[in-house]
């Protein structure tokens, strides 16, 4: 009997060939005749290039082309429709204005990546220099416009009888008001950006990391001014994405229409600090959060105010309070509104999490606080206040079990030894301290993707999407669903993924892409098997042809049928076919009349030395309620990964903005502080595998021809994510009596005050 994959420990399918470096990244595919290119960036925020001198660049050994703003050469073009969200509303290289510190001026091409690197430090430019505009007090506030789910980012849900949020929050027994500040972060993912692009006549081939490749592929078609079928977009491995990924940067046309001029393959790749400024960043952002309550912690009033950047050239509208403030705790009185202001900045992005994480330090700390003015526990207080109904809509969930994650999280973690005084707990010169907070993450449905499931003479299946692998196991939740569903071991179905010729896959986004595949692939394959029917009772060959296709029964790889088995290999052998296929209906729709969560709770110890203000994660247990689980292992790492991006959300990351320069001040990794290993304590992790009945369809009862058991799957990429960095800044408060409101909590913030 063949045990269905789902929610086991399977390794990935393409583990072997990441660890023995045979897996080939952007920058690892080879071309004939390559050529190489280096970008050269700007020194100045706003203004325009009055003169740029190439001719020692040019003049420098294998230097094949130098192309500077403004250039005509290259032929890009402008990106309209649906692509225009994803690109940067200038055309690279081809006007001499200058948006933001760091933008791309040049390009230099030559026979070899050194030789294009030393005569890019050649290339100088002058400008005639404006003041940039970097200020969030100073610059005019505008409204944030909708959100990413299309709901107002502004809202106003008062009781009866109430006339605003102020006199709803006047008219409470208690009030907590908090203002929290949030630098600029960034992704800096494992894979620098790298391109190569490579012309055969009119028709492109693309090496580039990608998380929505068809959204890529179309822009770029647009971009070069070609057929959207003309354009192959090849993004296998990607090494990280978390949102910097989604965008279509100027780095990618560059190198194509230079390899279109040029005649040759070009091949760039982004230095680490160009990466700082040409891909994108979580914008850095103001929160001020008010909460009434009764004196025993049951809310009254929640507002939730923000201003955060809008760069002029492409920008992630963050509405922090959006499914965050509005969708986690009962309130009758509800106020959240986004601002944003207009600055001379890179183009920022969604960063993992992008509205939650920083929208959930600014409340999940702000609840904290309010179980100190109240007395409240704060694992009761979120239970006194916990939602049955979005507090927003109204609507139900299709599945939440979030009191469930409070409570096995508190046992897991031993909290009811927690003592609710701060410095309560002293090791010589370290204070312990604990804390907690909620995780909430959207489930989106986002339509278009397409599965394909092909079965072989071999017995064995593939299994096609151009979906992406950013390292979250995305191939092998293709294989896995493709096992289950067509029930055959998980070694004998091959995911095809990340490549344009392939049916478009779902984005790799927002934490769906698993709940986007899973129905589509459990589709196709029920096609393919009522195909496999279809062609048993009707072709030469086939033991029960005449018969009729309600007569056979598949199972397990095999048809049953009137005392006769075999399995599908062996009837397509029969009747001569080397396979066939099906593929999915498009789907994706929103299921009416629900809203779509995932949830979490946090719990932390931490410990902060009392004479050097030197903070450290010492344990920290995660519960989450995030569906179905496809694959343990996989689904375990991610949640992993998530609560180290608090970690590094809290305690190390961001990027100084220079006001006076638009200079991000810190952009190298010597000087942006990531979370590495001495950083990161064991951290457990728990997910209640609740199957959600609604988010992809019925879940089956087993008795289908095609096994069911992927459905019921939520995204869960981002949750660890959101609420892990205000768990930490919490328990940095146990321990010290200290409440830091401006990430990171670095030892000046403490030091002063312990």
């Amino acid at each position: 009997m063949t045990r269905s994959p789902v929610g086991r420990e399977t390794e990935r399918v393409d583990g072997r060939l990441k660890v023995t470096g045979a897996a080939e990244y952007s920058g690892d595919y080879r071309a004939v005749d390559l050529a190489y290119a280096h970008l050269v960036t700007s020194t100045i925020a706003r203004g325009t290039i009055t003169r740029i001198d190439t001719a020692a660049a040019l003049a420098a050994p294998g230097v094949l082309r130098v192309y500077a703003a403004p250039e005509s050469r290259l032929n890009l073009y402008e990106v309209t429709g649906p692509a225009a969200g994803f690109v940067e509303n200038y055309i690279p290289l081809r006007r001499a204005e200058v948006h933001f510190h760091g933008q791309a001026v040049a390009m230099v091409v030559a026979e070899t990546p050194e030789q294009a690197r030393d005569a890019a430090a050649l290339v100088t430019a002058t400008y005639n220099t404006q003041p940039p505009r970097t200020s969030l007090a100073d610059e005019p506030h505008v409204p944030a416009g909708p959100t990413l789910s299309g709901s107002p980012s502004s809202l106003n849900i008062l009781a009866p009888g109430v006339g605003s949020i102020d006199a709803a929050l006047a008219a409470s027994d208690v009030v907590v008001e908090a203002e929290f500040h949030q630098n600029i972060q960034h992704h800096v993912a494992m894979e620098p950006h790298a391109i190569l692009a490579v012309w055969d006549g009119d028709r492109v081939t693309i090496h580039a990391g990608a998380q929505i490749p068809a959204a890529y592929a179309l822009g770029m078609a647009q971009r070069l001014g070609v057929l959207p079928q003309d354009v192959r977009l090849i993004t296998k491995y990607v090494g990280g994405g978390f949102g910097a990924r989604v965008v279509l940067w100027s780095d990618t046309p560059l190198a194509a229409a230079a390899a279109r001029e040029l005649g040759r393959p070009v091949r760039l790749v982004l230095t680490r600090e160009q990466m700082f400024t040409l891909t994108g960043h979580r914008p850095h952002l103001t929160q001020t959060v008010r909460l009434g309550a009764s004196r025993d912690g049951v809310l009254n009033a929640v507002s939730h105010r923000s201003v955060a950047e809008r760069p002029t050239t492409i920008a992630f509208p963050m509405t922090p309070a959006h499914a965050t403030t509005d969708a986690l705790y009962r309130t009758p009185n509800l106020h959240v509104d986004a601002q944003l202001a207009v600055l001379d900045l890179p183009g920022s992005r969604a960063m993992r999490g992008p509205n939650e994480s920083p929208g959930s330090f600014a409340l999940e700390t702000a609840m904290d606080e309010l179980a100190v003015a109240t007395g409240v526990d704060p694992v009761e207080l979120r239970l006194r206040n916990h939602a049955t109904v979005h507090p927003a809509s109204g609507l139900p969930w299709s599945s939440k079990h979030l009191e469930e994650c409070y409570r096995v999280g508190a046992e897991r973690f031993g909290w009811s030894a927690r003592s609710a005084t701060p410095r309560a707990r002293v090791d010589g010169q370290w204070l312990y301290g604990s804390g907690m907070a909620t995780a909430i993450y959207p489930a989106h449905r986002r339509p278009g993707a397409v599965v394909r499931v092909r079965l072989l003479g071999d017995d064995t299946a593939v299994v096609s999407t151009a979906t992406s692998d950013l390292g979250t196991g995305s191939a092998t939740m293709v294989a896995i669903s493709g096992a289950d569903a067509l029930g055959i071991p998980v070694q004998r179905v091959t995911p095809e993924i990340g490549d344009t010729v392939l049916p478009p896959g779902a984005p790799a986004v927002g934490s769906s892409g698993t709940h986007a595949t899973v129905p589509l692939v459990v589709d196709a394959a029920r096609s393919v098997i009522a195909e496999l029917k279809r062609l048993a009772v009707t072709e030469d060959g086939s033991p029960w042809q005449g018969a009729a296709a309600e007569d056979l029964r598949y199972e397990r790889g095999i048809l049953h049928g009137l005392g006769r088995s075999m399995t599908f290999g062996r009837l397509l052998t029969a009747i001569g076919s080397p396979g066939i296929y099906q593929e999915s209906a498009p789907d994706g729709a929103p299921i009416p009349g629900y809203v779509h969560h995932s949830f979490g709770a946090h719990f932390c110890e931490v410990r902060v030395n009392r004479f050097t203000g030197e903070t450290r994660v010492t344990r920290f247990t995660t519960v989450a309620d995030v569906g179905r689980v496809i694959n343990a292992r996989a689904a375990r790492s991610q949640l992993v990964g998530g609560v180290i991006f608090g970690i590094g959300h809290a305690l190390l990351e961001e990027n100084r903005l220079e006001l006076g320069t638009g200079r991000l001040a810190n952009s190298t990794l010597a000087d942006y502080l990531v979370p590495v290993n001495a950083d990161v304590p064991a951290i457990d992790v728990v997910m209640l595998d609740r199957p959600d009945p609604v988010l992809t369809g019925p879940l089956g009862d087993g008795s289908e021809d095609v096994g069911t058991r992927s459905l019921g799957a939520r995204g869960l990429g981002e949750i660890g994510a959101v609420g892990s960095a205000a768990a930490i800044g919490n328990a940095v408060f146990n321990a010290t009596g200290i409440r830091v409101r401006d990430v990171p909590v670095t030892p000046d913030k403490l030091i002063e005050h312990l």
